[in-house]
């Protein structure tokens, strides 16, 4: 698909993911009507709150009020009402970044994978879950470019700021993979329209050898967090270990979040039979990587660097998604405060991006080093050798 006619539905998808977050945001005040909880109870009201707080536009209530005289200070009541405006017009800048960041963000995202995954010829399946997976992502650097400013909205911009923006990142919440899923939606049938018309695109042969290969590896780096980082001796280490100075101490929390995609120990006290159950948690989520790094090559337009790795992303979230709802369904403590309680975990991980990269990088790399170099859209059906060559 040529970049004018995937720019109209990527422009869509931006727009809808933006207003839907908004529209969200806003609903933050429903839930402090004295009826929600009647609806609600109030564990459930509680976790709406925590979902849409981090795309609400109104500042927090405590940056609206003067506060009190401070007798140590000398500031009059007058000076903090300044100071909490301030803080205010702070928070609204934030909010502001984040809105637009997400939209660029998801245009950016939707665009490369509208023009090299179009829904045709099969690929709508394909589509849908790209564009759905990438939502998420989108929130997640939107809330990270936006973390600087809504930090300093607080009051306390220079203390604990490597933490503080550990939790700024890990609050974009489940809302993103549910507004990202009606985007999603809408802008296939978008892209669907504009794509009527165009000479029709083929699938590609990709050399089954070649594919497996690259999906193993990436599979692999994916392994490498979820495996080996994300186990609790070495999480520790890493938590713990880089004390760092000054305004840039305690990493460790941030570190966390950027490098492990899960977290687990040997059975200890646990039976084997529960272990191995939760094990499988893990193993799903290697199953699906595996399997989308399989189906990517053949199903891009062309396995361009950019392609392979914004699909390499796509897979990890997918497989993160997948072994999340596999967790609330064996997990039988999830629903105690609430049914909203059950997918609160959905969406989180922004190791996805990191390892997701490097996945996409190592498959790209491996499928052309062992042949199966992309040269130009193949139709399905040609010798393998000839595509290969």
């Amino acid at each position: 698909m040529t970049y004018r006619r995937a720019v109209i539905p990527a422009l869509v998808g931006g727009v809808v993911i933006t207003l839907l977050l908004w529209w969200a945001g806003a609903s933050t005040q429903a839930l402090q009507l004295r009826g929600t909880t009647t609806v609600f109870d109030p564990q459930s009201v509680s976790e709406l709150q925590r979902w849409l707080g981090p795309w609400s536009y109104d500042p927090p209530a405590e940056l609206m009020s003067g506060g009190p005289v401070d007798t140590n200070t000398g500031l009059s009541a007058s000076a903090g009402l300044s100071a909490s405006t301030s803080y205010a017009d702070l928070y609204s800048t934030a909010m502001q970044i984040r809105f637009v960041a997400v939209f660029v963000f998801f245009l950016a995202g939707a665009l490369l994978l509208v023009r090299r995954i179009p829904p045709t010829r099969g690929r709508t399946p394909a589509t849908l879950l790209a564009l759905w997976a990438w939502a998420p992502v989108a929130g997640t650097l939107a809330v990270t470019v936006s973390a600087p400013w809504l930090i300093a909205s607080r009051g306390h911009g220079s203390y604990r700021v490597l933490p503080a923006l550990s939790g700024v990142i890990a609050s974009s919440g489940p809302i993103t993979v549910f507004a990202g899923l009606l985007t999603a939606a809408l802008t296939v049938l978008v892209a669907r329209v504009t794509a009527k018309g165009e000479d029709p695109q083929p699938r590609r042969s990709v050399p089954q050898h070649a594919a497996r290969l690259a999906a193993s590896v990436g599979t692999a780096v994916v392994a490498f967090s979820l495996v080996f980082l994300s186990y609790q001796s070495v999480a520790a280490w890493i938590q713990t270990s880089f004390s760092g100075a000054g305004m840039l101490s305690e990493p460790g929390d941030l570190l966390r979040q950027w490098l492990l995609l899960g977290g687990w120990a040997g059975p200890g006290a646990t039976g084997l039979g529960d272990w191995l159950l939760y094990r499988s948690v893990d193993v799903l989520m290697l199953v699906v990587v595996w399997w989308a790094l399989r189906l990517l090559p053949g199903l891009l337009t062309r396995t361009t660097v950019p392609a392979m790795a914004v699909g390499g992303i796509c897979a990890t979230v997918l497989g993160l998604l997948a072994s999340q709802v596999l967790h609330m369904a064996i997990d039988d403590t999830a629903g105690v405060y609430g049914p909203v309680q059950r997918f609160s975990a959905l969406g989180t991980g922004p190791a996805a991006l990191t390892f997701g990269i490097a996945a996409g990088l190592a498959a790209v790399a491996t499928l052309r080093l062992a042949g199966g170099r992309d040269t130009g859209d193949v139709p399905v059906g040609r010798d393998t050798a000839e595509v290969a060559g």
